[in-house]
């Protein structure tokens, strides 16, 4: 069993920032965390940045520039900042990691921009 917990979401206002959090937990030997994805209402979830295990990063060219993903492999966590945040980032962010078999995917922490 893998456990992938999300924190970090919230409301901000246009222009801040948010930092968004993954922790791995369970059988995490068996699994990579890759990255972040999102899902705005009403449209399908989308990459929005992912890392290698070395630590190289790949994003969203709608995020580039504004965003940051970083890992930390000690604490089984995997990083997103988020500045000059921008009301069309409002979504679910999901945190993702690939198995042997299978896709894992956190529930989900929702970040709001407002205008």
């Amino acid at each position: 069993q893998v456990q992938l917990v999300e924190s970090g979401g919230g409301l901000v206002q246009a222009g801040g920032s948010l930092r968004l959090s993954c922790t791995a937990s369970g059988s995490i030997f068996s699994i990579y965390l890759r990255g972040w994805y999102r899902q705005a209402p009403g449209k399908q979830r989308e990459l929005v940045a992912t890392i290698t295990s070395g630590g190289r990063p790949n994003y969203a060219d709608s995020v580039k520039g504004r965003f940051t993903i970083s890992r930390d492999n000690a604490k089984n966590t995997v990083y997103l900042q988020m500045d000059s945040l921008k009301p069309e980032d409002t979504a679910v962010y999901y945190c993702n990691a690939a198995g042997a078999a299978m896709d894992y995917w956190g529930k989900g922490t929702l970040v709001t921009v407002s205008s």
